[in-house]
């Protein structure tokens, strides 16, 4: 297999670090703690981040231990934040990792030797101990992730030769996230999260989502109705209809969750729109939060396939 690009970071285990660490893999989203001036507009394949090792040691030393590490998919470019979103972050009410990328967690590989027993080449785990003398600032590597690939059970997709290899998700399962803490107490104010939250700061970003996309269609010359499930707007416009299903998060926009009602109809029905807004801004306390900003992501005549969803909930049948 050819090269695949990979960024190696190393993550603290203070608990400010582990709590982002958790934060991250639930809401699809990396940052790093200043603007990285060579990683802008540019694109990597995958993310690893690693974690339970102390860095401040030899080559040598580091080689001979193990690590928990978790594969991501890259998910666009670099870009930067304009909002807070980490937990240090909201409790500070300002921006500390503006340098941001979308991640969509693959697998976690506990215990993994660092050596040449691993699945990592030597450039590769010495760029995570470098990363971790670095503040967390991601250390980019190439390498054959045959490998690596290997130990984690998947098989790439290569849409043409020299494509970067994309692992689909049906393939994966979904990643267990550390435990986080549980948040201080005298925090006074607070962003959204991705994919858990307070339900008033969850219902805060979706229906900003849902107002960005109505003004976008209105603006566009449709008449627009709201209908909830299972889809959440009705365009009509001369006699044609579209339907929209609008999505939104604080995080990267990577992966969203669907309801199986909103898969099939969107299967089903011939013009279906994903409307996506990622970046929200969130402000305030429950039960009164503000939401604003966001940057749109819209995949029109959008249906979803097997490869790209993953199972995260089952329905358990009682057994009588």
């Amino acid at each position: 297999m050819a090269k695949a690009s990979f960024l190696m970071v190393h993550v603290s285990q203070s608990t400010t670090g582990q709590d982002n660490l958790a934060f991250g893999l639930e809401t699809r989203s990396w940052g790093f703690p200043s603007r990285i001036e060579e990683y802008a507009g540019t694109r990597m394949d995958f993310v690893i981040l690693g974690t339970g090792v102390n860095p401040r040691v030899d080559l040598g030393v580091w080689l001979s231990d193990t690590i928990d590490l978790y594969v991501c998919q890259a998910v666009g470019i670099v870009y930067e934040g304009t909002a807070p979103h980490w937990p240090d972050e909201t409790d500070e009410q300002r921006v500390k990792y503006p340098t941001r990328l979308g991640i969509e967690p693959l697998a976690k590989l506990t215990n993994t030797p660092l050596g040449p027993a691993g699945s990592l080449p030597l450039a590769a785990s010495d760029a995570i101990r470098r990363s971790g003398l670095h503040r967390g600032f991601g250390k980019p590597v190439q390498f054959d992730p045959d490998k690596l690939f290997k130990l984690m059970g998947v098989t790439p997709k290569l849409s043409y030769a020299d494509s970067a290899p994309i692992i689909p998700l049906n393939q994966t399962r979904p990643v267990q996230v550390p435990t986080r803490p549980k948040p201080r107490r005298n925090v006074k104010h607070g962003t959204g999260t991705g994919r858990q939250s307070d339900p008033r700061k969850r219902e805060a970003v979706e229906r900003h989502a849902v107002d960005l996309a109505i003004q976008h269609y209105r603006q566009a010359g449709w008449t627009v109705e709201e209908v909830g499930k299972p889809y959440d707007l009705r365009l009509t416009k001369a006699g044609a209809e579209r339907r929209v299903e609008v999505k939104g998060t604080t995080g990267a926009p990577t992966s969203v969750e669907l309801t199986a009602n909103e898969v099939q109809h969107a299967r089903e029905f011939p013009e279906v729109d994903l409307f996506v807004v990622s970046d929200i801004t969130v402000m305030g306390i429950t039960p009164n939060f503000t939401a604003s900003g966001g940057t749109t992501t819209l995949l029109p005549d959008w249906e979803p396939a097997d490869e790209d969803l993953r199972p995260t909930r089952f329905e358990y049948r009682i057994p009588s």
